[in-house]
């Protein structure tokens, strides 16, 4: 291919250091994907793309040549870039020589449709990029249909966040409310049984009513989820703690609450 080369001062190549370090606003959810599994997965989804930099002397398989091409034919913008650069910019070891900026879907809250048993979970307040993601992978995998965020304090765009989904952020909805109230008002709206993961005054998570549409809520990996999600009535469930640990990872609990819902409305 017969790109224009850039080095490590061009603009493009600083837009990809300040999203990696995320040191600049980020207006339209571009997030980094990097080597020959990520840039699969970009076409697969369809995802738009933005930039893409080629390094043909870091491309160590012949698939990875066949999809520069394709991806430079998507991309609405492509570079060659050298291997030095390439280290700039990479947080991997070795990306196949194919690095590109490509953007986040982007879901209104009030185009989702729903079913009579829809299964969403919301996520207030989770701090930790790879707990986000592997949420996301986790929603996938038992056909959730949405995942809500409040009080959000990681940006989707993390690369934790895209390597944990194992690039399910394309595909799995996801919404954001900057208040508590109007993610309460939006599940109230669509007739979501709300249950709170919480061991509090809790029923044992096997004895929850799961018929209908389900909204699951957990909270923050250190203080739980926010004060404002009590105080409307909603039963709290809880995953029975055999050891002599506390607590599970908010992920593990999730996915355990996720199957849970999903083996009672599918049946199984």
């Amino acid at each position: 291919m017969e790109l224009q080369a850039i080095g490590v001062q061009h603009p493009a190549v600083r837009q990809v250091q300040h999203i990696q370090n995320n040191t600049a606003p980020n207006r339209y959810k571009l997030f980094v994907a990097e080597g020959l599994w990520a840039h699969n997965m970009l076409l697969e989804a369809g995802a738009p793309i933005d930039t893409f930099f080629w390094c043909p002397e870091a491309i160590y398989a012949d698939e990875a040549h066949r999809r520069a091409e394709e991806i430079a034919a998507r991309a609405d913008r492509s570079f060659r870039i050298s291997l030095r650069t390439l280290e700039k910019i990479s947080e991997r070891d070795k990306p196949d020589g194919l690095l590109s900026l490509a953007a986040l879907p982007r879901w209104d809250a009030d185009d989702l449709r729903f079913g009579k048993s829809s299964l969403v979970l919301v996520a207030d307040g989770l701090e930790i990029p790879g707990n986000l993601g592997t949420l996301i992978r986790s929603l996938d995998a038992c056909g959730a249909d949405c995942l809500v965020l409040t009080n959000r304090k990681t940006r989707l765009t993390h690369p934790k966040v895209i390597r944990a989904s194992q690039g399910t952020i394309l595909t799995v909805p996801t919404v954001e409310f900057e208040q508590t109230a109007d993610a309460v008002a939006w599940l109230k709206r669509h007739r979501f049984t709300v249950l709170l993961a919480d061991t509090d005054e809790a029923v044992n998570y096997r004895q929850a009513d799961y018929s209908g549409r389900t909204a699951l809520v957990v909270g923050s990996e250190r203080y739980g989820i926010g004060k404002e999600w009590y105080g409307h009535g909603y039963q709290r469930v809880a995953v029975p703690m055999l050891g002599s640990g506390d607590s599970l990872n908010v992920s593990v609990s999730a996915s355990v609450l996720l199957y849970e819902a999903r083996a009672r409305k599918s049946s199984w």
